[in-house]
Formats: structure tokens, sequence, C-alpha cells
């Protein structure tokens, strides 16, 4: 079995990646939305969907991974938390932020913004602002269990 600590530090790296890549996307889709030009969107969403995707889906399956590790034997309510929140990370970023993006990019390289594409893309921002703020709260919440365990060691 790996040594949990590099577990540790691979989880925080993962969900850190994830959380930045998440908020990258959901801003720049933003500002290029608000003030690109059809060049910039057409860009934006290239991005997203290569090298974005290759690295964001990598990300928050390493998160869930090595969190599920660390946390299969553990109670509490933070760790509760934790896992009601990935189920709902994970389904909107397969099932809908992944194939969105995909469309959109398709869509954005052919010139097609109709109705559809504007429907699509509101419904991209509105889930991944949901997962990043999913994705923030166990980020907060995992670094008060790192408080908790560092503090139980300095009082022992």
């Amino acid at each position: 079995m790996m040594n949990i600590q590099i577990v540790s530090r691979i989880h925080k790296i993962a969900a850190v990646t994830a959380f930045l890549c998440v908020t990258t996307f959901f801003i720049s889709t933003l500002v290029v939305e608000l003030t690109g030009s059809t060049n910039s969107i057409v860009l934006v969403k290239s991005l997203i969907v290569f090298p974005g995707l290759f690295i964001l889906v990598p990300a928050i399956a390493s998160a869930g991974a090595t969190g599920f590790l660390m946390g299969k034997n553990k109670k509490g309510r933070i760790i509760d938390s934790k896992k009601k929140r990935m189920p709902f990370i994970a389904v909107n970023g397969l099932f809908i932020l992944v194939p969105a993006a995909i469309f959109l990019n398709y869509r954005a390289s052919t010139g097609v913004y109709d109705a559809t594409f504007v429907a699509i893309q509101f419904i991209e921002l509105l889930i991944g602002a949901t997962n990043a703020s999913l994705m923030f709260l166990n980020i907060k919440d995992g670094k008060k269990l790192t408080y908790k365990k560092r503090e139980n060691h300095a009082s022992k």
C-alpha cells in the first residue's frame, strides 16, 4: 500500500488542480462571452477541450480515488460532507460539463451560435459554478481535517 503522506499529497495537488481548472474554464468563458470576439470564443472553447479536459478529468479522478482511500475507514461530519459532495462533482463533470464542453467547442468551431449554444452555455456556467463551489467546500473541509490532525499531533 502507498504511504498515506504520498496519497495525501497527491490528493491535495489533484483537488487544487481540478478546482483551478473548473474556475479557469468558468472565468475564461464568462470573459470571452461578454467581451470577446468570435475568434476568442473559439480559442477558449478549444483550449477547454484540449488540453483542459485532459488535465481536469484525471485530476478529478485522482482527487476522488485518493480521497476515497484516505477516508474509507474514517467517520465524522467533515468526512461525511466531503463524501456526499464527491458524487455530485463527478456526475456533474462527467455527464454535464464534459459533454457540454465538447458540444460547445464543436459549435463554436463551426460558427453556430444559436439558441441551443446559448442554452448549453448557460447550463455549463451554472453547473460549472456549482462544481467549483462544491470543490471549494471540499478543499476547505480538507484543510480543517489537516488542521485537526496537526493539532492532535501537537497536543500529544
